[in-house]
């Protein structure tokens, strides 16, 4: 596939799968050419959440978009799923992309991506990670996710939901109601909870603290929306002050959801920080 411009339809070269440590599949998406950027979609999302984005990037980088294995297509959410597991599963499909390579993650995807660069650092040439929700003075989920999960065992999903949204994510209730308003979207929503809730509990499984990111000393930019909740960003604070590299860039106008509301804005980030990590012009 030759160059994709902005404006043009994007045109997916090729399917890429590794193997992980454990011997399950890993997918990804595979377009474009130059340096290698691997974007980790976060919760509830795929490998699309990044279509708007990549045809900002794909003219001068590779662009892999991987596919986290709880959000797979017909994926089975197996007990005590870890960020150890994500983690792997992100080194498997940096080994076959020529390392190092620069990792970009959002949300828990960005704190998977954090977590691979902890454990295998001389993988990546840097990272940006849009908003992790690291539990840096609290959990995130708490008592809270024990809530939703016993909500879903007790087989009222709605109920489940709620929590998650308005307690978990933090999102206010008024606009809670509007997302479960449209039967569509509350379907999808609930669908997707166990592993959504699986996807919190490996989170916060870390442990709290950001004393084991003080030494990763890869480039980081930490992205941040001026409208997002504020214990995101006091999160992406406290990690930003514990890692010996990081930048912060703050998107104007936007909240958690940047690669749908301002991609090109996005993108810029991710272009900036690649350029940060391979020292290129």
């Amino acid at each position: 596939m030759g160059a994709v411009g902005p404006g043009r339809r994007l045109v997916r070269m090729a399917e890429l799968r590794a193997t992980s440590a454990d011997g399950e599949s890993v997918t990804a998406l595979d377009d474009g050419s130059g340096p290698p950027l691997l974007l980790v979609h976060g919760g509830a999302g795929s490998a699309a959440s990044w279509d708007a984005v990549v045809p900002w990037l794909a003219d001068g980088f590779r662009v892999v978009r991987v596919t986290r294995r709880i959000y797979a297509p017909g994926a089975v959410v197996p007990p005590g799923h870890s960020m150890a597991v994500e983690a792997a599963d992100l080194a498997a499909v940096a080994r076959r992309l020529a390392p190092p390579v620069l990792l970009a993650g959002h949300s828990s995807g960005a704190v998977a991506a954090l977590e691979a660069a902890v454990r295998a650092p001389a993988l990546w040439a840097g990272l940006l990670l849009y908003e992790p929700p690291v539990p840096t003075r609290s959990p995130v989920g708490a008592e809270a996710a024990g809530r939703a999960r016993a909500a879903l065992a007790a087989g009222d999903p709605d109920r489940a939901v709620r929590i998650q949204l308005r307690d978990i994510v933090r999102e206010p209730a008024e606009r809670v109601e509007r997302l479960l308003a449209d039967p569509v979207r509350r379907s999808r929503l609930t669908a997707g909870l166990p592993a959504q809730i699986a996807d919190i509990d490996a989170v916060d499984a870390l442990g709290v603290g950001v004393d084991r990111f003080r030494r990763l000393d890869l480039p980081t930019t930490l992205v941040e929306g001026d409208r997002s909740p504020a214990h995101l960003r006091g999160r992406l604070a406290d990690l930003a002050g514990a890692l010996p590299d990081a930048a912060v860039v703050t998107l104007a106008g936007q909240g958690h959801s940047a690669h749908l509301t301002a991609p090109q804005a996005l993108a810029d980030a991710i272009r900036d920080a690649a350029r940060r990590a391979f020292r290129v012009r």
